[in-house]
This record gives C-alpha cells, sequence and structure tokens, in this order.
C-alpha cells in the first residue's frame, strides 16, 4: 500500500473541496451583489435590472394592480420586485373607491407607498354635537382632540376617539386679558381674536395668540389642567412677534423679542438672554436649532447667516452666508439627513453631515413658507393657491393650484380644500383628488380620527362619518 499516495490524494480532495467551497461562496456573493443591485433573470431567461416596491394602505388588504395586472398574491403592506422604469399602481378594496399613482422604479432601489388611504363609499353623515357659537377650533397633532373656542370665558375640549365623546368645559375666564364678567355670572365674555393656535407633541398644551384691542397676547393653555396655565404675555410683561413650543411637554419656548431669539423655561418663569441677534427664520430639529440671521458686513452690504446652535450651548456654528435672506429646514429620508434651504423659487438640499450640495428642486412661483413631512418623504412649498411638493421617494416636484388660499391638514400625509361647501381631499403631492361631502364649513377642521372617523362642521353641527366598514 502506498501511503504517500493515499495522502496525496486525500489532499488533493481536500484543496477541490476548498475550492468548490470558496467557488461557491463567491459565486453567491456575487449573485446576491447582482440581486441588491437590482439584476434579476426574468421569466425568458433575460437578464433585467430590477427595483423593490413596498406598498401599504388603510384599510389593508387592498389589492395591488400593477400596469392594469393584479394576482391573489398582491395586497397591501407587501412587497415586489419590479422592472425598472415606469409603473401604473392602483389600489382597490370592495365598497371603497381607489387610489392610483404613476411611480418610477429604480434598479437596485427600494420605492415605498405607505400613506394611500381609500375612503368607504357609503357612508352616513350623524350629526353629533350642536355647537352654534363656536368662533375658532383647532385639532391636536395626532388628531385626537378637538379645543372649541367661543364668545365666552367656557371653551370645549374633545377627546374624538371616544365612541361616544361628552365635551368638557375649560374655563378661561381668568387666563386672558380680553374677557369680560356678565351679569348672570354663569360665564364671561372673550372678547380677542384668535389669530393661530399651535399644539405640542403631547397635546397636552395649546398655544393661542389672541389679538385684542391694544395688543397681542400669547397663551400656553394647559388642557388638562387649565389652572396651570401660562399667560405669556402677561407673565414677562413683553410684546412676542413670534413664539413656538420647543420641547414635548411645553417646558420651554423659543420666542422672538426685537427680532431676537430667546428661551423662555415656562417653570422657571424665565427669560434667557439672546441666542441669536437679527434673527431672520429658525428651524428646530431635537436639540439643534437652524437659524438664519441677518450680518451686516459694512455700512453698505448685508449678507446672511445660516448657522447651527445647540439648546443650553453658548456657542454657535456658522455653516455657510447667502446673499438674500432664505428660509432653513432639516428633512430626514431614510437614515439620511438633509438641510434644506429654500431662496426665491429653488429649494437645494445639502448633505447635513458634510454640507455637499445635493440636488436643487426649481418652482415655477415663489414659495412663501416651508414644511417638512411628518414622516420625512416631502417638503411642501407654498405661496397662497400656489402649492408644491418636493416628494423625497419620486425625486420630483408635483405643482398644482388649490381651491381656496392656503391649505389644510388632513392627517398627516393628505390635505383638504372646501370649495362651496363641498369638501375635496387629496395626497400631499396634489394627487388622488376626491370628493368626500357636502355642505362642510370651510371656517374650522376637517380631520380623519383613530383611521376610521371623518369629522368636519356642518350648519353649526359637529358632524362624524365612519370611513371603514365597522
Amino acid at each position: 500500500m502506498d501511503l504517500d499516495r493515499i495522502k496525496r490524494l486525500k489532499n488533493l480532495k481536500v484543496i477541490i473541496s476548498e475550492a468548490i467551497m470558496v467557488l461557491i461562496v463567491v459565486v453567491t456573493v456575487i449573485i446576491l451583489a447582482l440581486v441588491v443591485s437590482g439584476y434579476w433573470v426574468n421569466s425568458d431567461f433575460e437578464v433585467e435590472r430590477q427595483g423593490m416596491l413596498q406598498v401599504s394602505s388603510i384599510p389593508t388588504g387592498a389589492s395591488v394592480v400593477i400596469d392594469g395586472e393584479t394576482s391573489w398574491r398582491q395586497r397591501t403592506n407587501t412587497s415586489k420586485i419590479l422592472v425598472s422604469g415606469e409603473h401604473t399602481v392602483t389600489l382597490t378594496k370592495e365598497d371603497y373607491d381607489s387610489w392610483s399613482k404613476i411611480i418610477n422604479i429604480t434598479e437596485g432601489l427600494l420605492y415605498r407607498l405607505h400613506y394611500p388611504r381609500l375612503f368607504l363609499k357609503e357612508r352616513t353623515p350623524e350629526e353629533y354635537y350642536y355647537l352654534p357659537e363656536t368662533t375658532y377650533a383647532t385639532v391636536s397633532p395626532e388628531y385626537d382632540l378637538l379645543l372649541i373656542a367661543n364668545n365666552t370665558t367656557d371653551w370645549l375640549l374633545i377627546n374624538l376617539t371616544e365612541e361616544n365623546p361628552k365635551p368638557r368645559t375649560i374655563d378661561i375666564s381668568s387666563l386672558f386679558q380680553s374677557t369680560e364678567s356678565t351679569p348672570d355670572q354663569m360665564s364671561g365674555l372673550f372678547t380677542g381674536n384668535i389669530l393661530n393656535a399651535s399644539w405640542d407633541h403631547d397635546g397636552a398644551h395649546v398655544l393661542c395668540q389672541v389679538q385684542t384691542d391694544s395688543r397681542i397676547e400669547w397663551l400656553l393653555l394647559d388642557v388638562s389642567n387649565p389652572q396651570k396655565s401660562v399667560n405669556i404675555t402677561r407673565e414677562f410683561d413683553s410684546d412676542f412677534s413670534d413664539i413656538q413650543i420647543l420641547d414635548n411637554s411645553a417646558n420651554n419656548l423659543l420666542v422672538i423679542q426685537n427680532n431676537n431669539l430667546h428661551k423662555i423655561d415656562v417653570p422657571n418663569k424665565s427669560l434667557s438672554a439672546v441666542l441669536i441677534e437679527k434673527i431672520i427664520d429658525y428651524y428646530v430639529s431635537n436639540n439643534e436649532i437652524l437659524f438664519v440671521a441677518e450680518q451686516s458686513n459694512d455700512a453698505l452690504t448685508t449678507s446672511y447667516e445660516i448657522g447651527v446652535t445647540k439648546i443650553g450651548d453658548k456657542t454657535r456654528t456658522s455653516l455657510f452666508q447667502v446673499a438674500g435672506p432664505v428660509k432653513v429646514a432639516q428633512i430626514q429620508f431614510y437614515d439620511k439627513k438633509y438641510l434644506a434651504v429654500l431662496e426665491g423659487n429653488t429649494v437645494t438640499l445639502y448633505d447635513r453631515e458634510n454640507l455637499e450640495e445635493a440636488i436643487d428642486y426649481i418652482t415655477s412661483f415663489k414659495p412663501d413658507n416651508m414644511e417638512v413631512g411628518h414622516h420625512g418623504n416631502f417638503i411642501l412649498l407654498s405661496s397662497g393657491v400656489h402649492l408644491a411638493a418636493i416628494d423625497m421617494e419620486a425625486g420630483d416636484v408635483f405643482e398644482w393650484i388649490a381651491d381656496n388660499d392656503g391649505y389644510n391638514w388632513l392627517d398627516y400625509d393628505m390635505l383638504y380644500d372646501v370649495d362651496g361647501g363641498n369638501l375635496f381631499v387629496y395626497d400631499y403631492d396634489g394627487l388622488n383628488r376626491r370628493h368626500l361631502a357636502e355642505n362642510v364649513s370651510s371656517h374650522f377642521p376637517v380631520t380623519i380620527t383613530d383611521n376610521k372617523w371623518l369629522y368636519y362642521f356642518s350648519d353649526d353641527y359637529l358632524v362624524r362619518e365612519w370611513i371603514v366598514k365597522h
């Protein structure tokens, strides 16, 4: 027996086996890399570049029709591999209206449609509550609470998520300067004019801006315990041109006084020193403040600084200078953060980490306002009836003209118009416009709660409709 020969054969087998294993691993890695890059072999054994579509809907379980074709496996809340290029996606569900959009699939990338909403076709309006004296109404960020103001000192708070919600009275008689007592002492009069109202993220406080005969009042209303409310104007005996809630619990406010930015510590009732002088615009993201401030270079020239400072930090970082006043915001799309700068009719997105210019988006009009979508999937631009949305998923700009001046949110991703009492809803990009209701008041908010109820005001009534089967 030739032991050396046997050993050599065994070694050769081991080498061949290891080589085959390495080759399999290499081929597998290459195949996976090609799949991730969007390459795929179709039924005709042709290599195609593909991407992936992920579709969700409210309600769930809608059929997904792609380019006119569907199958029993294609339902929402699922993913599908598609050939790169343009596709028409349509969602249908029995007893509901339909939704459709033309999308462009990019090889090797995921395209998400997480916001489509279908509405029940047959709905019955239910007159829930009679509110004849309503002068102002506002809905919380989670679309679950409705604050209703009137000309008396007894305002109402309604929890819209309850099956049979009951209004709770909020006594504001001691909170505003713009109140008067009445002979019967049952309820006083509220004589101010509410200009604006904004909620904190927790839905526990509402910041009310009220015009009185002599000045503007700012009230931080604690809706669960009104006695803990703070009249900011009265407390500091100062006029503020703008106030924003800084944190979820409304313990801190950012205020503008004489064109300078300050912070108010509400529990300690203290006003900070100037944070930013000659403030033009600012945007709060987590514990950072992105700002635009005027810089006087000399007697003849003025430039504008875009910078960032952290809450509680006395230092600030200058990012870059621009020639004219701009608006700024920060948007996070997937795991990447961008600095959005609106100048004229152009929005420029910069990589937040290195400030390298990413891309310019140009509109046909000059926007006055810029708002980042709740999920970071779009930027909404507006000027009067002119609207535009930068769709981060599509990488494109969609423009349209609204029925009325301004825009209103129905939920996180849908807008609405009321034209001649007719309620129209549409996606943030102006698409899928649908008529939902008639005889709707344009003076008060329309909202969707718990993804099952549509609330609106009609002829002094708060009306509720089921928009899903129940």
